[in-house]
């Protein structure tokens, strides 16, 4: 049997833009000739919809679409995945089997997401479909982890239609369940999965067919639209990739990236640039996503900043080929605490003169942003952000955090990822002591116990979402876990108010870890 499995980016909330290229698809020489044209979940109107699924101009339009595709199916067919309203149950996520110029079939979603689940209706779940001789079974990814035991019927095939959000394990953990459904069922599979972007939650693709002995017939690449026919009787095995978490990370975030800017109609970015990893990374991302032309970096010593921190940066914007600007921001520094000594007295300097520091470079940056038409890039990584270090409306300030979900020790790991061929990020940015600069010999370390340790307990609080004690029993000191656990916990309010963060990880703040403020 001829499947053609469609791998493509999808325009949320906009089912009458997908229909342009959902009609090239369909047009197209091996589509005409499969048997069978799969897309992915949520095709018609992307995902995550929210709130606005509930409004009916939506559903109303994707079901005029709909109709359209179907008067046009002639002689063909494919399964597509939208919001469905179904009479005497209510709105589902469905994925509709449409077969010469008719509805064949509706699967509707069982197992809903917290989210979805405020606006789906649970539906029906896996549903087998007798088509071409063959007993297929046909569901959304989160419900063929029932297939086995809720049918008793024997599929020829399975397939999977899905709209899978990434995380750095992800891909790994589709493999691994795809592989094991056709161990168990002794059937062919067809996995298709969606590419691009929305706000912050990305789609890798990473479709894949394999025949009923478990040989992969295709592996489609990751973050790339790709289309294909598969032969699903073939017998030998293509050649299967399968790269590393951090290629899969660095082009998740030039996908994040380069799919923010478009769908919000922005071109240009602007980000400080402070002569540390994180900024440096930020700007090489940010380059190689939307180009070096379109970046402008912005260079704010104060009297704390150290010559080198100047140099590495203005040598990261060379190599990148970004445009950039030193600002000092020592005369604004002074006036601000010379208008402010009315208010505070005779206090000694503290935290508050660190943090005015910070603020005067967000308020540079977002004027920048104003100025321009540009989306200011947040800096901050998942470390800071757990522990509450940063200033806010300062250095959290932006339109979008790049590196949010990426611990420390994971922004090093990426930084020598891109610097695998050449030099791009100065080797001095990746060696020397990170250091905010915001007083004389400041460096991280004064406030944060050794990134790798830290990072450590981070991932199995946030990640392996262990309590203190379960932590201290892994091995690390009872004092230093209660520490940076209290920090986590009183820093909820901060996370808040920053810019949403590109999710590359399984626990990615505000998203996935929600908790009281209080």
């Amino acid at each position: 049997m001829n499947i053609h499995l469609v791998q493509h980016n999808i325009a949320t909330n906009n089912p009458e833009e997908n229909l342009k290229w959902i009609l090239e698809e369909l047009d197209t020489p091996k589509s005409k000739e499969a048997l069978l044209t799969v897309f992915p979940a949520c095709t018609l109107c992307g995902s995550p919809l929210y709130g606005s699924v509930a409004y009916t101009d939506i559903q109303k339009r994707a079901q005029a679409v709909l109709q359209d595709l179907i008067q046009r199916s002639e002689h063909r067919a494919f399964l597509i995945g939208m919001p469905l309203q179904i009479q005497d149950k209510g709105l589902c996520n469905a994925i509709v089997f449409v077969q010469n110029c008719a509805i064949r079939g509706i699967i509707t979603k069982k197992y809903l997401a917290p989210d979805e689940q405020k606006y789906f209706v649970r539906g029906e779940g896996v549903q087998i479909i007798q088509y071409q001789e063959q007993s297929i079974a046909i569901g959304f990814y989160e419900d063929l982890k029932e297939l086995a035991k809720s049918h008793t019927e024997q599929p020829d095939m399975v397939i999977c239609c899905g709209c899978n959000v990434f995380d750095y394990n992800k891909p790994y953990r589709i493999r691994y369940r795809m592989h094991k459904i056709v161990e168990n069922l002794n059937a062919s599979l067809v996995f298709v999965n969606r590419i691009g972007g929305e706000g912050c939650f990305l789609y890798a693709g990473g479709s894949m067919a394999l025949n009923a002995a478990g040989n992969v017939l295709c592996q489609f690449p990751y973050f790339e639209a790709h289309s294909e026919s598969v032969d699903m009787q073939l017998i030998e095995e293509c050649a299967d990739e399968k790269p590393e978490a951090v290629e899969l990370v660095y082009k998740a975030l030039l996908m994040g990236i380069r799919e923010y800017f478009e769908k919000n109609h922005i071109q240009r970015a602007v980000l400080g640039l402070s002569g540390g990893i994180d900024s440096a990374l930020v700007c090489a991302l940010a380059s190689a996503a939307i180009g070096p032309e379109n970046i402008h970096g912005i260079l704010m010593p104060s009297q704390y900043s150290t010559d080198h921190s100047v140099k590495d940066a203005v040598a990261l914007a060379e190599n990148l080929g970004v445009k950039y600007d030193i600002i000092p921001i020592k005369p604004l520094f002074d006036t601000l605490r010379e208008c402010t000594k009315p208010l505070f007295g005779d206090r000694p300097e503290d935290v508050t003169e660190e943090n005015m520091q910070a603020r005067i470079r967000g308020t540079i940056v977002m004027s920048y942003a104003n100025k321009f038409g540009a989306m200011a890039l947040n800096t901050t990584n998942k470390s800071e952000a757990a522990m509450g270090y940063g200033t806010l409306y300062g250095d959290s300030c932006g339109g979008i955090s790049v590196i949010g979900d990426l611990y420390k020790t994971e922004v090093y790991e990426l930084a020598e990822y891109i610097n695998r061929d050449q030099e791009i990020i100065p080797l001095n940015t990746i060696n020397k002591a990170p250091s905010a600069e915001l007083r004389p010999g400041q460096k991280d370390s004064d406030s944060l116990p050794d990134y790798a340790i830290l990072d450590a307990i981070l991932n199995l609080h946030i990640e392996e979402q262990l309590c203190q004690d379960e932590i201290v029993e892994e091995g690390y000191d009872a004092e230093l876990v209660a520490n940076v656990l209290r920090k986590v916990r009183i820093n909820e309010w901060k996370r808040l108010q920053f810019a949403p963060a590109l999710k590359v990880s399984p626990m990615t703040f505000g998203l996935d870890r929600r908790v009281p403020i209080s």
